[in-house]
C-alpha cells in the first residue's frame, strides 16, 4: 500500500471517531435540525460530482459521477423534506377561513 492510501485511511478513521463523539454530545432534540442541515450541505457534493462528470473522458468515471449526483440529490431533497416536516410540527393550528376567533 502507498503512503497516501494509508494516510487517507487514518484520516477517515479519525474523522469517524471525532464525528461519533460530537454527535453523541448533541441533545436528542437537536438531531433532526443538525441532520437536515448536514443533508442540505450535500449540495457541495452535487457541484463536485457534476464537475467530475464534465471533466473526465472515461465512461466509468462518467457513470460514477452520475451515480454520485443522483445520491447527493436524494440526500439534499430528503434533508429539505425533513426540515419542512419538522418546521410544520412547530407551527400553530391553522384557522379555517370564516371561523370566529
Amino acid at each position: 500500500m502507498t503512503d497516501a492510501l494509508i494516510n487517507g485511511i487514518v484520516v477517515f478513521v479519525l474523522a469517524m471517531f471525532v464525528g461519533f463523539e460530537v454527535i453523541t454530545k448533541v441533545p436528542s432534540l437537536l438531531h433532526t435540525p443538525l441532520t437536515s442541515g448536514a443533508n442540505a450541505i450535500s449540495g457541495i457534493t452535487i457541484v463536485g460530482s457534476m464537475t467530475v462528470v464534465g471533466m473526465v473522458s472515461s465512461e466509468f468515471a462518467s457513470i460514477l459521477g452520475f451515480v454520485a449526483v443522483v445520491f447527493a440529490m436524494i440526500n439534499v431533497v430528503g434533508g429539505y423534506l425533513v426540515t419542512d416536516r419538522m418546521l410544520a410540527m412547530f407551527g400553530g393550528a391553522k384557522k379555517e377561513p370564516g371561523a370566529k376567533p
